[in-house]
């Protein structure tokens, strides 16, 4: 197939649509990337049947199923009435890495195609630039401001999980989240988004004056592949049903997974003597944004209200004796760490998100799950594979089952 390429032109007439994961964190997407000029919107609020839908059927069934989502998400965007197609572009991550979603750019053009819209441009977003679009380019400056605002993604993320589940008055957090994107944006277009310090302790002083109601709620982990993980969409809104069960969903930031993909480059040049001009340019970025979640991790200590969240250097050794740091295929040994990080800090119980029949996932958390109880007996894990098939009911009857084993282990 012959590729469209978004160009210089295109960046004044097209809008790009982008498919939903991360809520809190996507809600800053679009004035992020208008500060360069571009017209970008999320995806959201659709009829998820209808993009499951759509999905099937412009995806072949053995993808996985976030490749199905994300892509039925698009072509139904496209579809819908609310967009003109001949001026619009779609963007979608792609990562290079050993697994299906490799393949997730070439699927898209394919499903565009059958859907008679190969003239939409498929911007490939990749921080190695595996493809060209004279129209999109991750500058540095653009970059920086992603690591900002993700940063920020993450805090609002980790505060708003704390407070939810016990918040007098119903939503309270749900609108102070909300209230932090929409400054945050405007932050984002004063350039006054890099004080961090300052930030960051307004962030967790408001979130510190919600009224909560001093109970006390079991903590759930949530682990897994990165869009199962977060998309509300993918894993059927999972932090929305743990609270609605009386549990408090405990989620690592996204940036641990950048940090992971960064950290990958060292293990490149150790294990296979890769590039030390590669190695030396992502370990100055690993410092950078290591640095500046501790900041941020100082001001949580200091208000003495919320747990800190987990120091990524701290995450790298905590799995050692389980497994290696050359597993990097999927969420590689980021996802076994994880979950040894969570039990190190008093949270036993986790959820493994997972596609259906995805290999390198399966591996590094069921795989897994045998040596982490070995090591820690009071570990309960259990794995749910997502997939159009499966039943709803079943992948939330065993969460349920997990809830009671948890409440008679106590």
């Amino acid at each position: 197939m012959e590729r469209v390429e978004f160009t210089k032109a295109m960046k004044k007439t097209h809008t790009i649509l982008v498919p939903s994961m991360l809520p809190i964190h996507f809600r800053m997407l679009t004035t992020l990337l208008g500060t360069n000029g571009y017209r970008l919107e999320v995806l959201s609020d659709q009829d998820e049947a209808a993009i499951i839908e759509t999905g099937l059927k412009y995806v072949h069934n053995d993808m996985c199923y976030p490749a199905l989502l994300a892509i039925g998400q698009l072509i139904y965007g496209l579809q819908c009435g609310k967009y003109d197609p001949h001026h619009c572009a779609v963007a979608i991550t792609q990562t290079g890495g050993g697994c299906r979603a490799s393949n997730y750019i070439h699927l898209l053009r394919k499903a565009l195609v059958n859907a008679s819209m190969e003239y939409v441009p498929v911007i490939s977003v990749s921080a190695n630039g595996m493809e060209k679009n004279s129209g999109f380019k991750l500058t540095v400056p653009l970059l920086l401001r992603f690591v900002y605002v993700f940063l920020y993604g993450d805090l609002l993320q980790w505060l708003h999980n704390q407070t939810k589940p016990y918040e007098k008055q119903k939503g309270a957090s749900d609108t102070l989240c909300n209230v932090w994107c929409d400054r945050i944006n405007e932050y984002c277009k004063s350039g006054k988004y890099r004080d961090v310090n300052k930030i960051s302790k307004a962030i967790i002083h408001d979130f510190a004056n919600i009224p909560l109601t001093g109970q006390h709620k079991p903590k759930v982990g949530i682990v897994g592949e990165i869009y199962m993980k977060y998309a509300p969409l993918g894993n059927h809104h999972l932090e929305d049903f743990l609270i609605e069960n009386g549990c408090e969903p405990v989620l690592s930031g996204v940036m641990d997974f950048m940090l992971y993909s960064l950290r990958n480059n060292r293990y490149d040049y150790e294990y296979y003597h890769r590039s030390a001009k590669s190695r030396f340019i992502t370990e100055f970025a690993v410092k950078f944004i290591v640095k500046t979640q501790r900041v941020i991790n100082r001001n949580i200590q200091a208000n003495g209200k919320f747990r800190m969240m987990d120091d990524f250097e701290e995450i790298v050794n905590d799995g050692n004796e389980i497994i290696d740091h050359g597993v990097k295929m999927g969420e590689g040994w980021l996802l076994t760490h994880e979950m040894v990080a969570l039990i190190k800090s008093g949270v036993n119980n986790i959820v493994s998100c997972q596609p259906f029949g995805c290999l390198p996932n399966h591996i590094v958390a069921k795989g897994m799950n045998k040596k982490i109880k070995e090591l820690y007996p009071n570990a309960n894990i259990i794995c749910v594979d997502y997939d159009p098939s499966a039943s709803h009911v079943n992948q939330e009857n065993r969460i349920k089952m997990m809830i009671a084993n948890m409440e008679l282990a106590q």
